[in-house]
């Protein structure tokens, strides 16, 4: 598609690149058992259509809503486009989420379709009940590439999109407390499709390959609506997979790729090698991974991967590095067409290398978020003076580069002096035998709070000692940074998505508190206060 304006939506993107190449590769899918199917862009907008003409005969118009509780499948591309394309919209929920989770969704968003696995059909029928929602039900097998639920009769036409249509509600990942329902426009997604096909460099001969959850943001707007808006293609795996992911890459040709720290972890603990044929010309990652990982995954991606920082609120990656000589540990500079600030409480502009909080402007439903489902109060809290405040802390360098300090909720008040459970975490993992690494706050009756990591080994079967870890720390770290307490884990809990959930961790310290607590080297330097 052409240049970007206020005017442009998702649906209008769509239509442009099917006119302008029909024949032109769109989605290739993987199916779980390895078997492939593939359409062009003409092809695929058949099955939109269908998928339309479906949804329409189960009452979806106009400003209705549809739920989608479905894995990576060519089914939820498809109802994706269609709902929109009805003007209607989305409200994508983790397809392995609990039923009360599902049900909160429901009955926040009263859809009046939903669409499940099959195989997950009772939680799904059990969250519906839940939410006392009365709704059609369709269950879909995610492996099918003929998508016959849909029938073989096409919309007779569809409405003309406007901007500010709602196009979905995606719910945050409630890593601690209730998820807020983040509205997404028609032009948020246009804006986002243009915003990172630029930043990535995407053209149509490009391709898109998508491991991550398509209910989640990061597939949504960096890979999906970017290729749909340079007419590129896409290739979708079913789920995930830390040893297939570099013989996915060679054997679709993908050139471009996005992914979290929590997978790359992954794919780095399976001992991976380079795989002849990975041609991968980019990849984004979101949040730190160590030198040494980043050297690692650069040699068997053949590329330099570049970090991104966004939110779902923000739409697209508001900062992003360049790819010419990216820094592992900085989140890059300001995205093209995005307005980014490090701000202190009082609102004014921090100086270079001074630690504040990434603010964001712009238009709210146009290059920002519409706004909170039904929560006006929160919506405008989120704003200072017409800059979206994101809760996460950085510096800026004389250069503009940022560099991610952690949430607001990640900084430690210790003995009056702030730490950073970033730093503390980011010298936990640089250790050679540390995959990755929390840190969060616990209570301390002289210091106030403290830091306590958990830390998960390379080699489960020869991990480090917890005395050594506590000398990595000691050699790194002033005395008020230095973890009180440090104890190994299997894994770290997570949400669906990768991002770690702290206040298990906070749960799991309390719960234990009382006498049988893991096994941990205490902080030989605890006594007496650092200030």
């Amino acid at each position: 598609m052409g240049t970007w304006t206020e005017r442009a939506t998702l649906s209008g993107a769509w239509q442009h690149s099917v006119r302008r190449g029909p024949d032109s590769p769109f989605l290739v899918f993987e199916r779980p058992d390895g078997a492939v199917h593939e359409w062009t862009y003409g092809a695929f907008d058949d099955v939109v259509a269908r998928a339309a003409q479906f949804l329409r005969s189960h009452g979806v118009t106009e400003g209705t809503s549809v739920h989608l509780a479905l894995t990576n499948s060519p089914s939820f591309v498809a109802l994706w486009l269609a709902a929109t394309g009805l003007r209607a919209w989305i409200v994508p929920s983790d397809p392995m989420g609990s039923a009360p989770e599902l049900a909160g969704h429901i009955e926040r968003t009263q859809p009046v379709i939903g669409f499940c696995s099959t195989a997950r059909s009772a939680v799904y029928r059990n969250a519906i009940g839940q939410a006392g929602r009365s709704m059609h039900i369709i269950e879909i097998d995610e492996a099918d590439c003929h998508l016959v639920s849909f029938g073989d009769r096409p919309v007779d036409g569809w409405p003309v999109a406007e901007p500010h249509d709602r196009a979905a509600v995606m719910f945050t990942s409630g890593t601690t407390g209730r998820p807020k329902g983040v509205e997404i426009t028609q032009a948020n997604y246009a804006f986002a499709g243009e915003t990172m096909a630029a930043a990535a460099g995407l053209t149509p001969a490009s391709r898109q390959l998508v491991v991550l959850p398509l209910f989640h943001a990061n597939a949504q707007y960096y890979s999906f609506a970017s290729a749909i808006w340079k007419a590129a293609s896409v290739v979708l795996m079913h789920t995930f997979s830390a040893s297939g992911f570099l013989t996915q890459a060679a054997r679709h040709q993908a050139t471009h790729a996005s992914l979290f720290a929590a997978p790359i972890r992954m794919i780095l603990s399976r001992g991976a090698t380079p795989v002849p044929g990975v041609r991968l010309q980019h990849c984004w990652y979101a949040m730190n991974i160590s030198d040494d990982q980043y050297e690692t995954l650069a040699d068997l991606l053949g590329c330099a991967p570049r970090q991104l920082y966004g939110m779902t609120e923000t739409i697209p990656a508001v900062l992003t590095d360049g790819k010419d000589n990216p820094v592992p540990s900085s989140m890059g500079f300001t995205t093209k067409r995005c307005t980014v600030r490090v701000q202190r409480p009082d609102g004014s502009e921090t100086d270079a290398d001074e630690v504040g909080e990434i603010v964001v402007g712009g238009i709210p439903g146009i290059t920002l978020f519409a706004g909170y489902l039904d929560d006006p109060a929160t919506t405008a809290a989120s704003y200072r003076d017409g800059w979206f405040l994101t809760g996460d802390r950085a510096r800026r360098d004389t250069t503009g580069r940022f560099f991610f300090d952690g949430r607001r909720a990640d900084v430690l008040k210790v003995a009056g002096e702030n730490v950073s459970t970033v730093e503390v975490e980011q010298v936990l993992t640089a250790h050679p035998g540390v995959l990755e690494a929390a840190v969060i706050g616990m209570s301390d009756p002289i210091r106030d709070e403290v830091p306590v990591g958990f830390v998960v080994a390379n080699d489960a079967s020869n991990p480090p000692t917890i005395v050594a870890l506590h000398e990595w720390c000691a050699e790194r770290l002033t005395k008020s940074k230095r973890p009180r307490d440090i104890t190994l884990v299997d894994e770290l809990p997570r949400t669906s998505v990768g991002k770690i959930r702290k206040f298990l961790l906070k749960d799991r310290t309390a719960e234990t508190a009382g006498g049988s607590a893991p096994e941990t080297t205490p902080d030989t330097t605890r006594e007496g206060v650092h200030s």
